[in-house]
């Protein structure tokens, strides 16, 4: 009887191998027969799985974008109870990736962004997983915003500038501009600021 195959882990699989070989020489470093051998399977088994090298690059980014994301949604759904405020902060301190288990996914990411800004087929995904965070922050802002004494704010105009800044701070700490626990500092300064303008109570306040 055929050994059955599963395609779905091996993509999974082959895209961590395109991911360490991108940490290691950029995107525009990695080949379908490298991959292949860090990956410990054999050219024909990439091949079936991507029929280019670009197409096993856009997977690879959206396997990136969909674990940074899994792990936000799961600091905010280990605390269902905690306010829209703790929730941004915990999102925000995941998306920055400033951790040092977290410090080769973030080189990969920025990788894939600066390949991404002569490829447009490769700035898609990463505009579509940057527009899924910009919407998650928006939607925390304005449930943080329906608790606080002042106007509601433009919340996609925050959102925008929280989402920049995470990003930025995530570079600033890779090139050491910046430590973790500076970035951090930035971070949540931004944020206790935010909601100060709202009056909102923030999760230092929370008790």
């Amino acid at each position: 009887m055929p050994k059955q195959v599963d395609y779905e882990s091996r993509r999974h699989r082959i895209a961590e191998a395109v991911c360490l070989l991108a940490d290691e020489q950029g995107p525009e470093g990695v080949s379908m027969r490298d991959v292949a051998t860090r990956a410990q399977v054999s050219l024909g088994a990439v091949q079936r799985c991507f029929r280019t090298k670009e197409e096993m690059l856009l997977f690879a980014v959206d396997h990136v974008g969909e674990r940074v994301t899994a792990r936000v949604r799961a600091r905010i759904a280990a605390g269902p109870a905690q306010s829209a405020a703790t929730a941004l902060g915990h999102a925000t301190d995941e998306v920055a990736l400033l951790r040092e288990e977290h410090r080769a996914e973030a080189r990969i990411w920025l990788a894939f962004v600066a390949q991404a800004a002569v490829s447009a087929s490769l700035a898609e995904p990463l505009r579509n997983s940057y527009a899924a965070l910009q919407e998650l922050f928006a939607r925390l802002i304005t449930e943080a915003a329906a608790s606080g004494a002042a106007d509601g704010p433009d919340a996609v105009c925050e959102a925008r500038t929280l989402l920049a800044l995470t990003d930025g701070l995530t570079g600033h700490v890779l090139i050491g501009h910046a430590t973790a626990r500076e970035a951090e500092g930035v971070l949540h300064a931004h944020l206790a600021g935010l909601w100060a303008r709202l009056g909102v109570t923030g999760p230092e306040a929370e008790g």
